[in-house]
């Protein structure tokens, strides 16, 4: 084994100013990897690539403290020389002895050539944190042939022999070693550029079914499994819920005395907007009624649409996890700790209820709600690459810190969403967040009437559809 990690070291140092040339050459595949990967960075993360080779990716990707490790001399050497700013180090990835947590992890291009994929894999736990994410990037097996003619005929840079491992090879390896597979996205039809075919392939034909099983890029999305059997995390977080109230006076005394208590301490927060009937006097009362029971504060909205009411909300939050309460009760209110569970514990970092699980009441729900419901669930699992049942409930859970690296990111997909929930679910999918659905037993109203429009907002939601398409698939 020594002796073919040394042959390795040999030849990695003989190919790493080749590769350079390569990569320059065929700079329009290696991009898009970067491309893709920096799509899922955030300039507040730290990142840590294994296997960096000669630094670009690192280089190039958002990040405010970006470390590299790779087990050439020829090739760290290189790093240093090309990015001086950057932290490279000499190690194997199969023996990581850095001492510092990360946010994102990229493994691009190497599990092929690892000895032992498992225990690699598990050495990331030294540099993990709960809520730490990683990327992997790896060739599809279908094309282990083309990539085969391509190094003979000098289109690609050589490598050394490498094991091929399925989608499911890599999922199961990662689970073994302890870690929670959430995405697999495919990319790259045609690896090198030619005017007008590789944007159509590229870009829209390898984000179609059946199509992009041929797609030589594959990227798995994992995070640390959950460790639900710890202690301290049923009361390790602060709670703010955000209440959105307009004409919604009969539900808001029903609001305080239903809420269960969640985590360490639970923040409540009604943010009236222009009711026409008394709904801010009673906002007021209740307030003033459970002042030496219950943390609340209250707020009206200058703007409109429960957006600008979550982020008023928002705004003035001072819980770790911050929650959504529509005020018309539909989503019981003593349903939320299951939500906190999912969150606290680490199952999921964007929690948001499914009320298309349960059989819900009678008039919970109208036929054609229940119709553009189920079709924008099929339209966002396909968008977001995951499972996405139910994208109008109003209730969903995010941490406070990563709403704000969300805010931050606002200008990629602008203010465009009335509702707030685009808003929300678009930002957690870009901030690499786990996405998961809490069922919740959907109710009547028993007060008031509701303020979404059918056809009006269901060409609003169908806009914003396209407009997260063009954002989030077809990149």
């Amino acid at each position: 084994m020594a002796g073919n990690l040394e042959n390795k070291i040999g030849f990695f140092e003989k190919v790493a100013t080749s590769r350079i040339k390569k990569r320059k050459l065929n700079s329009y595949y290696w991009n898009d990897i970067t491309r893709y990967c920096d799509y899922f960075a955030h300039e507040d993360y730290s990142v840590l690539e294994i296997g960096c080779g000669t630094g670009e990716l690192l280089n190039e990707i958002k990040g405010k403290d970006k470390t590299g490790i790779d087990f050439s001399p020829a090739m760290i050497k290189i790093a240093k020389e090309q990015f001086p700013h950057l932290a490279f180090h000499v190690m194997k990835a199969e023996e990581i002895t850095l001492d510092k947590k990360y946010d994102l992890i990229i493994v691009s291009n190497l599990i092929g050539y690892l000895e032992d994929v498992e225990e690699v894999f598990k050495q990331l736990h030294k540099v993990c944190h709960s809520r730490t994410k990683i990327i992997i990037s790896y060739y599809n097996f279908l094309w282990e042939p083309i990539l085969s003619i391509g190094e003979k005929i000098g289109i690609k840079t050589p490598s050394p022999k490498q094991n091929w491992l399925s989608l499911d090879d890599i999922s199961n390896l990662l689970y073994v070693a302890g870690f929670d597979v959430y995405r697999n996205s495919k990319r790259m039809l045609l690896p090198y550029y030619i005017p007008l075919l590789s944007p159509i392939f590229n870009t829209i034909l390898a984000k179609l079914p059946v199509f992009k099983y041929f797609c030589l890029n594959h990227f798995t999305f994992a995070k640390p499994l959950a460790q639900t059997n710890e202690q301290g995390w049923k009361d390790k977080y602060s709670v703010t819920v955000v209440i959105p109230a307009r004409n919604e006076s009969g539900n808001i005394e029903n609001a305080i005395t239903r809420l269960p208590k969640l985590g360490k301490h639970t923040e409540i927060i009604f943010v009236e907007g222009n009711s026409t009937d008394d709904t801010w006097q009673k906002i007021e009362e209740i307030q003033k009624k459970y002042a030496s029971s219950h943390d609340i504060k209250i707020a009206q909205q200058e703007g409109k649409g429960k957006a600008d009411a979550v982020r008023k909300g928002y705004g003035i939050a001072t819980g770790d996890i911050l929650m959504i309460l529509d005020a018309d009760l539909t989503v019981p209110p003593e349903d939320l700790p299951k939500f906190y569970d999912a969150i606290a514990s680490g199952k999921g970092g964007f929690i948001n209820g499914s009320r298309l699980v349960y059989q819900m009441e009678k008039e919970a729900m109208r036929f054609l709600n229940l119709l553009g419901n189920k079709f924008f669930s099929m339209a966002f699992t396909w968008l977001l690459d995951q499972r996405f049942k139910d994208t109008l409930c109003g209730t969903k859970v995010i941490f406070r810190e990563d709403y704000y690296k969300l805010v931050k990111n606002k200008k990629f997909f602008g203010d465009f969403d009335p509702f707030g929930d685009f808003d929300l679910i678009f930002g957690a999918h870009k901030l690499n967040l786990k996405i998961i659905e809490i069922p919740i037993r959907y109710r009547e109203r028993t007060y008031g009437e509701t303020n979404i429009s059918r056809f009006k907002h269901g060409i609003i939601l169908l806009r914003m559809c396209l407009f997260a398409a063009r954002k989030i698939k077809f990149i």
